[in-house]
């Protein structure tokens, strides 16, 4: 058995001294997570572990074998104890009494709740009978690319008896269920030298008796069915050689921040998508190869690859050797178009009398020659996964076209899986998406205490959060901190000066390309000065009327430019100041600044209604916690201003205002999220105050 990793091996992590003082349900975490770890041996959320265990039954007190197997909708790498479902084990051979045959086998998943011990609330999945009746106590079921290679040539079981002999056996393809647990149940009981099997255009099952050897088997599988590629295609060209030149890096980013905002527009215009861009070694040699037109309509093998990504990648028409991006823009639509109607027509050919209804069109994986992938999803870790999958199945093209000839899952058998009612239920127990669920926003001023506290109250919302900055450690710091609660998917930091053109169209490209476009702008960067008229100088009036003004132009500008060309609205936020429509002492140059700013939002509302973009203003108040502007001289002119000395200062403003408040940052964001949502849809050019009351800011 294998267990000396070479560099290009799986390793033997398992680690006896952890695994001592373990009881065999843990050791069968610790087994998944370890393989979870590493996506050459199976991606996110695919495959499953189980071990058949002896637990002590919670109403009669007696032992009874229990089958503890990853539950549905879970992942290997990252799941814990709650992830396992639990079942009485004579329970699930009792099933078998109940099976009618193959064209009634949806209806067992049924009966696996009756099944359940110890009360569990984790819902079994399809694969559990796989692993109930295997003979062995411990079975893995993993996606390694190099197996799934095999699995998906044309000639996989000659392939699989070439390189395993007897020890590992081989099913031919069949929709994961209870009729493909009894095959394996046989295959295996038939021949006890096996330590697993290769299922066609699926994937490996392994097996033991105890859990460490399971483990090392399923390593050694792996490595072997590597090992066996690697010297069956040293020497050839990958996907018969380069066809097409590879663009450099920052080349590449350049045409992904133009290309996939004008892609999200066509594909989101019944529900907000997010995108993704993965320009990897892997991708950009499939991308320019000579066989890229001839495999991307195969579409995808393994089951789990294909539910991910369609039925099949668009290829763009980009030609990297003559590139002509005006011109590829401008045959998107009709691209998107032909591959609806093609998907419609998919549908229509294999649907059956009790199908789900003709789903979401659009295509997931767009593969640009010479530029790199782009994926589309209704969340960013969904676009992102969807991204990995389909390098899994670029990963199992190489490997099989290299070996073979590559063939992917028969188009019925695409549309069963892709359809199926099983799936179709777990997609209608999913929970409602969150209010701003699919929408990307970008804040400016975004690591100062209005401007953190508006994206923490949008990522609460299901949105995607780019926050910008003039200090971009303090920005990326925040982003940090937001990442670990909301997910390292949502959020993304940008240095950027708001008086800086260049940096600001720059940061609308790191938005694209990190999440395919921006719908809600919060326009919150700012500074603040106070001097009498007299002492006021040119630079400290310019220095403000660049930030607050034409800074506000600037990043309003990128925009509008980005929301027209997704043409499907938008909703800029203001975040200007109460001082915008009430005179302050000794501050002229900041309150004019600020009134500019408000007239600014009038006129971009008038320009941006017939589009759909909405353009409002929350005009604060005296928000002195975790405030920027706060600090420093501002403080202590403000504070000479009042006679009153810094302690004093937010007193003195809750007593000033009629309400006798604090305005906190929270406050701002709440009104910021009700102007970006659809709370506000029918609202445009409107100034929300959220300053405890001042009679001289009424609107009028």
């Amino acid at each position: 058995m294998t267990t000396t990793p070479a560099a290009n091996r799986l390793e033997n992590l398992w680690d006896d001294a952890t695994a001592a003082s373990m009881s065999e349900s843990e050791k069968l975490l610790y087994r998944s997570n370890l393989l979870g770890s590493d996506k050459r041996v199976t991606n996110y959320g695919g495959g499953n572990t189980s071990a058949k265990v002896m637990e002590r039954d919670p109403l009669t007190g007696a032992m009874v074998e229990v089958l503890w197997v990853k539950g549905s909708g879970g992942d290997i790498g990252s799941m814990k104890m709650d992830g396992f479902s639990t079942l009485y084990m004579d329970k699930l051979r009792a099933l078998k009494g109940k099976y009618r045959g193959v064209a009634f086998e949806d209806e067992m998943v049924g009966y696996l709740p009756h099944c359940t011990f110890n009360l569990n609330p984790r819902a079994a999945s399809i694969d559990t009978p796989l692993h109930a009746y295997v003979p062995k106590k411990h079975v893995d079921h993993v996606h390694s690319d190099s197996i799934i290679a095999i699995a998906a040539s044309v000639n996989s079981r000659e392939l699989t008896a070439e390189l395993f002999g007897d020890e590992i056996g081989w099913l031919p393809w069949k929709k994961p269920g209870y009729e493909l647990g009894l095959w394996l149940e046989k295959l295996a009981t038939e021949n006890p030298q096996m330590r697993g099997a290769v299922l066609e255009s699926h994937g490996l099952f392994t097996w033991a008796d105890d859990a460490k050897d399971c483990y090392l088997t399923t390593l050694d599988i792996i490595n072997k069915a590597a090992a066996w590629l690697e010297a069956r295609t040293a020497g050839k060209p990958a996907f018969g050689g380069q066809k097409l030149p590879t663009l450099p890096a920052d080349q590449r980013r350049a045409v992904a921040a133009r290309l996939m905002p004008a892609i999200r527009g066509l594909i989101s215009q019944d529900r907000h998508k997010v995108g993704h861009f993965d320009d990897q070694p892997a991708v950009l040699e499939f991308v320019g190869s000579q066989m890229l037109q001839d495999l991307a309509p195969l579409g995808t093998s393994c089951p789990d690859h294909f539910l991910r990504t369609k039925i099949r990648p668009l290829v763009v028409d980009f030609d990297p050797e003559n590139p002509d991006l005006d011109a590829t823009l401008a045959g998107l639509s009709a691209a998107a178009e032909a591959y609806r109607a093609d998907y419609a027509a998919y549908y229509d050919r294999c649907k059956k009398s009790d199908s789900p209804a003709l789903r979401d069109p659009n295509a997931v994986v767009w593969l640009v020659p010479g530029v790199g992938m782009i994926t589309f999803a209704l969340d960013k870790a969904t676009a992102r996964i969807s991204g990995e999958f389909y390098v899994n199945a670029i990963n199992v093209m190489r490997g099989a076209s290299g070996i073979s000839t590559y063939q992917g899952l028969p188009e019925q058998e695409a549309f069963d899986i892709e359809y199926w009612l099983l799936e179709e239920a777990k997609l209608q127990r999913m929970p409602k998406p969150k209010s701003l669920a699919g929408r990307v926003a970008l804040v400016t001023g975004g690591a100062g205490g209005i401007g953190s506290a508006t994206a923490e109250r949008f990522l609460k919302e299901g949105a995607c959060v780019v926050l910008a900055d003039i200090d971009g450690k303090a920005a990326s710091d925040v982003a940090a901190g937001m990442a670990k609660v909301f997910g390292a998917d949502q959020v993304r930091a940008v240095q950027m000066n708001v008086t800086d053109e260049v940096q600001v169209i720059g940061a609308y490209a790191d938005a694209a390309v990190e999440f395919g476009g921006v719908d809600i702008l919060v326009s919150n960067a700012g500074i603040a000065s106070s001097a009498p008229v007299e002492e006021t100088t040119l630079a400290l009036w310019n220095k403000n009327m660049d930030i607050l003004s034409t800074g506000y132009f600037l990043v309003s500008r990128e925009a509008f430019k980005t929301f027209r060309t997704q043409g499907i609205g938008g909703s800029v936020v203001f975040v200007a100041s109460k001082n915008g429509l009430a005179a302050s002492p000794n501050a002229s140059a900041y309150c004019t600044a600020k009134a500019a700013e408000i007239h600014l939002a009038r006129c971009l509302a008038l320009e941006g209604a017939e589009a759909g973009i909405r353009v409002n203003v929350v005009n604060p108040d005296a928000v002195l916690r975790g405030s920027k502007i706060w600090s420093g001289e501002w403080l202590d002119q403000r504070a000479s201003t009042y006679k009153t000395d810094k302690e004093g200062l937010e007193e003195m403003y809750r007593q000033r205002s009629m309400l006798k408040r604090s305005v906190l940052p929270e406050d701002i964001a709440e009104a910021a999220y009700f102007f970006a949502s659809e709370l506000a849809g029918k609202s445009t050019g409107n100034i929300l105050n959220v300053d405890a009351g001042n009679v001289q800011a009424f609107t009028r």
